[in-house]
């Protein structure tokens, strides 16, 4: 069954390193969520490895690659964790040695050493990415077809996510944003043992020993999780409920004007492959908050630079570009206010607006902004128009194309010619 519900590109190359490990005394196994998934009857989308030796080792996920890999395959290894991602041109496949690890002080990077399956499972962050199923014959020795040691299949069945130990949260607070994760994506609540441990590690300091890199990684999954089925909205109002954005940052919580916007962000992100889902889940949910608020926010997320800029600036563009849409009379007009805007921001402009001007916005988005003037640079300069001239011609004609009133290249000839020491003159008074 796990076979056949593996992504396509990437089944033959797991069924390759499963032979290979038969042949080399390792055992593959099939672990974590993709087994989740499976048994949930829900599509994989990654693939995790476990590689099982029959003594314990510091690198057999490294040492079956490293035999398995192909003309154009890579890897990328990580000695410190014992892990390898194997790139194929199907997609990738992380694999792990089994392992045990140790946290020496609470949001710190943890200590891995070689262990048993068991043992691996046992340091999961939930029972029900604390799962595996064998998939040759070196893994499947005395073994039932699914490894569950710890539960797991119950807590699907009762749709619950439960940690394995009460420390789970503060050894590794960014389990948190995965518990939130995954209880939008799957519809799961936090057990009632699990919700109190997340809540005493929100009153600690663990959160204060995690950098903001590790934790704007994590933020990046959250809104990424709209182009899975998840919901961002809900996973952070779970956050909020919990305490933990007010631990991550003082006076960091989920805005009550921020709550819809991000529900309609979350179900239309996918209208816009190429935005940067989390660029435009900041700026819809720090807009409403005070501008210290958002930025310590953006501080302790450790993001700098334009990215930043750009968030602490939304709220003003919101208000200019509602203002100018309120006045745009036409298309064309409105591709003035939105043309120069990028794709994040126009979503979350959108996700703002009334419904009229949250039209406008999608249909700019969706159908105008592609669109192109039957003219370019280069017929303009040909016509013997340069510097601010140019520029100034090249918007209006556009604006011009896009109400309408030409439709092909000789329509915007005739269009444009008797406009063209219109231009100039304007140009010469800039």
């Amino acid at each position: 069954m796990a076979r056949r519900a593996l992504p396509p590109g990437l089944a033959p190359a797991v069924d390759r390193l499963a032979a290979l490990g038969d042949r080399m005394g390792l055992g593959v196994l099939l672990v974590g969520g993709p087994v989740r998934d499976l048994l949930l009857g829900r599509p994989i989308v990654d693939v995790d490895l476990i590689v099982e030796p029959s003594d314990p080792e510091p690198a057999p996920a490294l040492r079956l690659v490293q035999a398995s890999v192909r003309a154009g395959e890579s890897f990328v290894a990580h000695p410190r964790f014992g892990t390898v991602t194997l790139a194929v041109p199907g997609g990738a496949i992380d694999l792990a040695g089994a392992r045990a690890e140790h946290y020496a002080s609470p949001g710190a990077l943890p200590e891995v050493r070689p262990a048993t399956l068991e043992l691996d499972l046992a340091r999961r962050d939930f029972s029900v990415n604390a799962m595996a199923i064998p998939l040759n014959g070196a893994a499947r020795r005395g073994r039932r077809a699914l490894v569950d040691p710890l539960g797991g299949s119950k807590d699907l069945a009762r749709r619950r996510l439960r940690v394995l130990h009460p420390r789970s949260f503060l050894d590794d607070p960014t389990r948190a944003f995965r518990a939130a994760r995954f209880s939008a994506r799957l519809g799961f609540r936090l057990d009632p043992a699990s919700g109190r441990a997340l809540r005493e590690a929100s009153a600690s300091a663990a959160f204060r020993a995690v950098s903001g890199e590790r934790f704007r990684a994590e933020l990046v999954k959250l809104f990424g999780e709209a182009r899975r089925g998840g919901e961002p909205a809900r996973a952070l109002a779970l956050l909020d409920r919990a305490g933990v954005l007010a631990a991550l940052s003082s006076g960091l919580l989920l805005p009550a004007a921020a709550r819809a916007p991000l529900r309609w962000l979350g179900a239309r992100v996918a209208l816009a492959p190429a935005a940067d889902a989390l660029q435009a889940g900041l700026c819809v949910w720090l807009a409403p908050l005070p501008a210290a608020a958002r930025r310590r926010a953006l501080e302790r997320l450790a993001l700098r630079g334009r990215p930043a800029a750009r968030v602490l600036a939304f709220p003003g563009l919101l208000r200019r570009s509602a203002r100018g849409l309120s006045r745009a009379r036409s298309r064309g007009a409105e591709d003035a206010v939105l043309g120069s805007l990028p794709l994040e921001e126009l979503l979350a402009l959108a996700a703002f607006e009334r419904a009229s001007n949250r039209r406008r916005v999608l249909r700019h988005l969706t159908e105008d902004r592609e669109r192109r003037a039957p003219l370019d640079g280069r017929d303009l300069t040909a016509l013997g128009l340069s510097g601010p001239a140019l520029g100034l011609a090249l918007a209006a004609l556009r604006r011009a194309f896009l109400d309408g009133e030409c439709s092909d290249r000789a329509g915007a000839l005739a269009w444009l010619r008797p406009r063209l020491e219109r231009f100039q003159g304007r140009a010469s008074r800039t």
